[in-house]
């Protein structure tokens, strides 16, 4: 039996593929490279192609007798969703009902959703939990919500069990260096720092420095992208094991501001990293951090990178000696 993993060459998706393959998962991969890498695949068996091509669909999952998903595959940049809603709504939704439906045809019982903490838009209270109110403010965080409830709507109907995992901001990158962010254009702030450092960029610009925070700068929550990987596992582990569907938040639990993550950055570098402050962007949140006890609690998921220091460092070996990403 094997596991489907559809977003597979991405950043996240081409870590969790790592992590399934290091406990002995059969994974199958199906990207269509619009925005991931061929060579970032660890996994023997790849599809490239489209989730919106049903044939191709029943081809996989009847060659392969899957019996879980792991999905990725989706455009995540909050800007471009407000600029074009309707690209959002037709990769994210459509491509993930696509998807079930394929699910539903070859009798397969169990997805783990990527989702993110887009869905919750201004946080009421900070850590976030999983039951405070989702109110997006963005497409993109709308159209994860609306799979995450068509999920809901897919278990009553058809017993397809799903675990959404709704993650901060990931960082790093694998351990051994081989695998790391490469995204064009980049809008991370880590990997933007780090880009300074390579001299590729000139300064990392401050969207704000007059937020009601410690040191004026946002706070976010980083989780180290091999945690997440992590956290892929173990949810469908529990879907084997239980049965049951569920929704994770994946954060450390700390808060680190943008001016944090350039010192540090400075310091695992050792390059100065000249920064500027502009004006703040429209519908940032000043702070930003999860309670991920549910998922310590029930899945029994614990960050093993939980260190800024340690996450900066992995996504650093990876820049280093990847300056131009895959194409290296």
């Amino acid at each position: 039996m094997a596991v489907l993993v559809t977003g597979g060459a991405g950043y996240i998706g081409s870590h969790t593929v790592a992590e399934l393959l290091a406990h002995g998962e059969e994974v199958v991969v199906l990207d269509n490279l619009q925005k991931g890498h061929r060579p970032a695949v660890r996994a023997p068996i790849f599809y490239e192609g489209d989730i919106r091509d049903q044939e191709l669909l029943d081809r996989i999952f009847d060659k392969h007798a899957i019996e879980a998903v792991i999905h990725f595959a989706a455009d995540s940049l909050v800007g471009e969703s407000v600029t074009d809603p309707l690209a959002y709504y037709d990769n994210n939704v459509v491509t993930a009902q696509r998807l079930l439906s394929a699910m539903k045809r070859h009798g397969v019982p169990n997805i783990v959703f990527s989702s993110t903490a887009a869905v919750y838009g201004e946080p009421e209270q900070v850590p976030i939990c999983e039951t405070d109110a989702t109110a997006p403010t963005s497409p993109y965080g709308e159209t994860k919500l609306a799979i995450e409830k068509m999920l809901r709507w897919c278990e009553g109907a058809y017993g397809i069990r799903s675990i959404c995992l709704r993650y901060f901001n990931a960082a790093g990158a694998h351990p051994d260096g081989q695998i790391g962010e490469d995204h064009t254009p980049e809008s991370h702030l880590i990997p933007i720092v780090l880009q300074v450092a390579l001299e590729q960029r000139d300064a990392v610009s401050i969207f704000g420095d007059d937020y009601p925070t410690v040191d004026g700068t946002c706070v976010r929550d980083y989780v180290h992208v091999m945690d997440l990987a992590n956290a892929h596992w173990l949810a469908l582990q529990r879907l084997r094991k239980t049965k049951q569907s569920g929704i994770y938040n994946l954060g450390n639990g700390l808060g680190f501001s943008v001016r944090d993550v350039i010192e540090q950055a400075r310091a695992v570098t050792g390059h100065p990293i000249p920064a500027m402050v502009v004006p703040r962007r429209p519908g940032d949140p000043a702070v930003l951090i999860a309670s991920s006890q549910r998922a310590g609690q029930e899945l029994g998921w614990q960050p093993q990178y939980d260190s800024l220091e340690t996450i900066i460092a992995s996504a650093w070996n990876w820049h280093l000696h990847h300056p131009r990403g895959y194409a290296t």
